[in-house]
């Protein structure tokens, strides 16, 4: 089971991980396994000298990020006009931070982050309130649980720019999290140049690929745009 939940700040990871990856196909598979979960924990498993690959540090907490789009938002008056003198309050969304506790059966992620709007004139006090989104997406492509909220920024008399900060949470089972033994082994094992297995990379076989993105998470953070916003963003 995975969702998404409100929560309190909550400590670092307890464990993290190191597992040998194949130099071979790094682009994507070296993303993939800094967030699957399941190989030993730290001082377990060792690079060696004469091993053929390099030594990552993994847990079974979700990549934390925010989707590309998403991390700004512009309010427009009126609504429908996209002229640059119809701008009326401009945000962003920064400073992203996270902590996640992962000793127990759930894998629990606390993000934090900080609204920072600007609007384009002076008046009298105002509050402009700002939907956002957590959402879980499993193997890079599955979103299984999303949730919205709304974070409100507070303009003083007379003032141009305003902060605010938000949080949520996600809680993600760990055991949804964690390698299986058997792909565990076929990545940890150690591999010497010159040996048959060396010139072999374990991501090559779609099985091994998919486990590794079944047990691949991450927990993202945006601000919640309407279509038409989100047009406006990838295309200015």
């Amino acid at each position: 089971m995975v969702r998404a939940v409100s929560g309190s700040p909550l400590r670092r990871p307890a464990s993290y991980e190191r597992c040998p990856v194949s130099l071979a196909r790094i682009a994507v598979p070296a993303l993939i396994l800094l967030a699957a979960g399941g190989c030993s924990r730290t001082g377990d498993i060792e690079a060696s000298g004469g091993g053929a690959g390099i030594t990552a540090v993994r847990t079974a907490c979700p990549i934390v990020a925010v989707p590309a789009g998403t991390g700004d938002i512009t309010l427009f008056n009126p609504p429908a006009s996209r002229d640059a003198a119809a701008i009326d309050v401009t945000a962003a969304l920064t400073n992203v931070q996270s902590t996640c506790n992962d000793a127990g059966d759930q894998v629990v992620t606390n993000v934090t982050f900080d609204v920072l709007a600007r609007r384009a004139q002076p008046g009298p006090a105002r509050t402009v309130t700002f939907p956002y989104f957590i959402t879980v997406v499993r193997g890079g492509n599955a979103v299984v649980a999303k949730r919205v909220h709304q974070i409100a920024v507070q303009f003083g008399d007379g003032q141009l720019r305003a902060q605010a900060s938000g949080q949520a949470s996600t809680s993600i089972d760990r055991a949804a999290a964690t390698l299986p033994q058997d792909v565990r082994e076929r990545l940890t094992r150690r591999r010497r140049a010159g040996e048959e297995a060396a010139a072999m990379d374990p991501l090559a076989d779609p099985a091994v690929r998919g486990a590794v993105a079944a047990a691949t998470f991450e927990a993202l953070v945006g601000f919640q745009l309407t279509e038409d916003q989100l047009k406006y963003n990838v295309t200015r």
